[in-house]
């Protein structure tokens, strides 16, 4: 069997969180959330890494995993970059990346294997891994048969602020029909509310099934998304903070008709960081982890 890539978008500036937290430490052996997502794939079967990264944080990056992976996996980075676009919507003003759509176009030429993508501040579980290695490692690469992994909303919130998620709706065969990026989802009184299009807030079922960015595709996945990008540059030009995500692909992907999104289940514990106050949280969980013997003290 062909071994799968994993592609970590590492890319965002972390401005909730007040820093880059994907480089941040949760342990006191100074493992980042990044590290036990490598460390995951790797027992689960993955044979290449692909960050996707800013070059401003190229340096940093290779001196720690260039280091770790030596001799366990291949390694590649990708640079999504503000002018990584047509030059007519280069905005000189602009501090944010373009967002997790644009992250995945930008893989395009490194990535010729099946693969999964996720966030580099999320952690996803063991069993997460295991699940999607599975399935991508049965697949054919000329496949039009990609997967996500699904989460309960009200296990992915934070207590601290708003987060956002991708709101999915699946058939009853366990297939995506469709994928919403929230930008705005919190808890309010122990209940859960999304702002809608007009901004005004309605409630939001906590047993909403949701993406974390946790997707598994063949190579056939980048037909799609260049054009849909382009219109979206067109009519965010002017807008400094627009991110173009990767949702807006998958629901391309679905309207094609040529390719199915199956949704898998995982028991797994997921937990991650949107802000600094969530920080204790994740090293408590992880610290727990660690003393049930799931992963080592030291992981590399």
């Amino acid at each position: 069997m062909n071994k799968p890539t994993l592609v970590v978008l590492a890319a965002g500036m972390g401005s909730r969180y007040g820093g880059l937290k994907q480089m941040d430490a949760f342990t006191s052996e100074g493992d980042t959330i990044m590290d036990f997502s490598i460390y995951d794939a790797l027992r689960a079967g993955f044979g290449k890494f692909v960050f996707i990264i800013r070059k401003s944080f190229e340096n940093d990056f290779r001196a720690i995993f260039d280091k770790k992976l030596k001799g366990r996996a291949e390694v590649a980075y990708v640079f999504q970059e503000l002018d990584s676009v047509p030059e007519k919507y280069i905005n000189p003003d602009r501090v944010k990346p373009w967002g997790t759509g644009h992250a995945l176009l930008m893989a395009k030429d490194v990535v010729k294997e099946n693969f999964a993508i996720i966030n580099a501040d999320d952690f996803y579980g063991k069993e997460a891994f295991e699940v999607m290695a599975r399935s991508l490692m049965e697949k054919d690469k000329k496949s039009y048969q990609f997967n996500t992994m699904a989460y309960l909303l009200k296990n992915t919130v934070s207590d601290h602020g708003f987060v956002s998620r991708g709101e999915c709706q699946v058939d009853e065969n366990g297939y995506l029909i469709d994928v919403t990026e929230r930008t705005h989802i919190e808890k309010i009184k122990g209940g859960l509310i999304r702002k809608d299009d007009n901004g005004q807030f309605v409630s939001i079922d906590e047993n909403t099934i949701v993406s974390m960015n946790f997707w598994g595709f063949t190579p056939k996945c980048f037909e799609f998304g260049n054009q849909l990008f382009e219109q979206f540059l067109e009519t965010n030009k002017s807008k400094l903070k627009a991110e173009f995500y990767l949702p807006s692909i998958v629901n391309e992907i679905l309207k094609s008709g040529k390719a199915t999104v199956e949704v898998l289940k995982s028991d797994a514990q997921w937990f991650g960081v949107t802000y600094k106050e969530d920080k204790a949280i994740v090293e408590k969980a992880i610290g727990k982890l660690k003393g049930q013997g799931i992963y080592p003290t030291k992981l590399w």
